[in-house]
């Protein structure tokens, strides 16, 4: 699993909201650090081809940039603003993600494959306390999560009281902009956009679901794609069950071949091809479309809601630059990847 570095979690120490927003800007951050790395891996997917677990990467992206969206959130409403446009918002790759301590996890951009999600997807996504279900990642007790730090964050803001939520509430991203986003405008509201981000990631104490839904959490869903199959509950179970023991992963499959990844390269450099080359020319268009998304999206959540609607049309119009580098029919017929770095419009 990863742990948050103490310089960060640390902020939240000092009990005032000056500590509160640099700890849910950091947040951002890491938010944000996760989301090339899963979207490299589902773009090294041919269509058509490995479609359940394709569809399960997609869903851990997309509630990801909800993640994201609910930090920046729970930032406005404490008086603070929101950064994406910033080139050191923009992790290098391989490394540790920002914020946390570099115990020997390497994130990088790499094709999918069974031992990406398992030996570095699934510790991202890591609880203090996973449950078995004969995953093969188990929890170290004693770690600082991601959940953990944003519990942290939950206990500051109820400390802190109704008086610290003096943002702007037209800064809100609320349902109607993006499905299942929560406006905060309040402890309550706050404690709830919270909670969601902990369950979808890490479950809860006692279940693989996230909270009261029906979805499995991002752990757990990871996790069917390393043993093949969906997790569902165990019918044998009764009242005196251990948790442990009340899902089974014996649920439809989520077959993988590895012949349906393209041929992507790993940790690719816009420096790395060739000057004047497809390649190079390729990599610079979709690092400048990344860096477009990345304004939209501060424009977005810094009271400019209408700006999410163009955000949409930017994120197609990465995914199908990546399928053109990574297949090679925008590269000269040599397969190129996107290395998402700061490349703004010249």
């Amino acid at each position: 699993m990863i742990r948050v570095h103490p310089q960060v979690s640390g902020l939240l120490h000092r009990g005032d909201v000056y500590g509160a927003r640099a700890a849910l800007q950091a947040a951002i951050e890491l938010e944000h650090a996760v989301i090339p790395p899963y979207l490299y891996a589902l773009y090294s997917l041919v269509p058509g081809r490995n479609d359940a677990a394709a569809a399960i990467l997609r869903s851990v992206a997309a509630e990801e940039m909800l993640h994201l969206t609910l930090a920046a959130n729970l930032l406005s409403a404490v008086g603070g603003r929101p950064v994406l446009d910033s080139p050191r918002l923009l992790p290098r790759y391989p490394g540790p993600l920002p914020g946390t301590i570099d115990d020997g996890l390497v994130v990088g951009l790499a094709p999918f494959s069974l031992t990406l999600i398992r030996d570095t997807f699934m510790r991202i996504e890591q609880p203090e306390h996973a449950l078995g279900f004969g995953s093969p990642a188990p929890a170290a007790a004693d770690a600082l999560t991601i959940g953990q730090f944003y519990r942290r964050i939950r206990t500051t803001l109820v400390a802190l009281g109704e008086s610290a939520f003096t943002g702007k509430r037209h800064h809100q991203l609320g349902p109607a902009a993006l499905p299942g986003a929560v406006a905060v405008t309040g402890v309550a509201s706050a404690c709830q956009a919270i909670d969601l981000i902990i369950d979808q990631g890490e479950g809860t104490l006692t279940s693989p679901l996230e909270g009261t839904g029906a979805d499995v959490a991002h752990y757990y869903r990871l996790a069917e794609i390393v043993h093949g199959r969906r997790l569902v509950r165990n019918p044998d179970t009764g009242p005196d069950t251990p948790a442990e023991q009340r899902f089974v992963y014996t649920g439809d499959p989520v077959p993988f071949d590895q012949a349906g990844v393209l041929a992507a390269p790993r940790d690719p450099k816009q420096a790395d091809y060739p000057p004047g080359s497809p390649a190079r020319l390729a990599c610079a268009a979709f690092n400048r479309t990344y860096v477009r998304l990345l304004k939209t999206l501060q424009a977005a959540l810094n009271g400019s809601p209408g700006e999410l609607t163009p955000a949409v049309t930017v994120m197609m119009s990465l995914r199908q630059q990546a399928a053109g580098m990574l297949s090679g029919s925008a590269t000269g017929g040599v397969p190129a990847g996107p290395s998402f770095e700061w490349q703004p419009d010249d």
